[in-house]
């Protein structure tokens, strides 16, 4: 009886190594391929991410026009004056309701002038103008605007500021002549802030901007009526 040797199948074996090979480069290709989509899309997400933060940021700064960045220089200044003006009564005010409102004014516009600051920071534009193109300016020596240059007619741009000359007399008064020169003086320089905050309203593009000089209006016409009926009786 003749014995059968057994030979290996070696053609069978080269092929299933040869599949087996293809295989795993077919792997090796894909795993290489997904990282290349995984950084694409990673790329993707964060330029995608950097649109977005440049545009909410944009957003934020909100559309204005000239005439919000005046009103927001020009009541920057007007504000700071009504504060020094305020920060005289603690000491030289002898009525008890000339101390509060002058502590109102100061609650209310204080925060305001680091509001308005912000924007104009937002809008990329300095908190002063040049004196060239600030409305409301006398460059006259003599002019009535005295030594500060600033035309303080009620119907100027900057209406109701007060001269160098009316700060020295208003810090010099003292009792009821401080008093009554206050609610005057107070007066003329509110009825300035809300005329600005009209031509704000009406020309103006921001919104925040324009709800401010609504809050300027509607605050500071009260402050007025209230001043007025204090001047009677002081």
């Amino acid at each position: 009886m003749t014995a059968f040797t057994r030979v290996p199948c070696r053609p069978l074996d080269r092929r299933l190594a040869l599949v087996g090979a293809v295989v795993a480069g077919g792997l090796l290709l894909a795993g290489c391929g997904g990282n290349h989509d995984t950084k694409d899309a990673h790329d993707g997400s964060a330029k995608g991410a950097t649109a977005t933060s440049g545009a909410t940021a944009s957003s934020a700064a909100g559309a204005f026009s000239d005439a919000d960045v005046s009103f927001a220089q020009m009541m920057i200044p007007h504000h700071e004056q009504a504060l020094e003006m305020a920060g005289l009564a603690d000491d030289r005010a002898s009525d008890a309701r000339i101390k509060s409102l002058a502590g109102r004014i100061e609650k209310a516009q204080d925060p305001e002038i680091a509001t308005l600051k912000s924007w104009l920071r937002d809008w990329g534009k300095p908190e002063k103008a040049s004196p060239g193109g600030m409305p409301g300016m006398d460059h006259g020596s003599d002019g009535a605007g005295g030594a500060d240059g600033m035309d303080h007619g009620s119907g100027g741009a900057m209406g109701g500021m007060m001269s160098e000359k009316d700060m020295r007399k208003l810090e010099a008064a003292k009792g009821a002549a401080f008093d009554r020169a206050f609610a005057s003086m107070m007066i003329d320089h509110h009825k300035g802030a809300i005329t600005m905050a009209k031509d704000e309203k009406e020309n103006g593009r921001n919104a925040k901007a324009k709800k401010l000089a609504d809050d300027v209006i509607k605050n500071q016409s009260a402050e007025v009526t209230t001043l007025r009926t204090l001047l009677d009786r002081l």
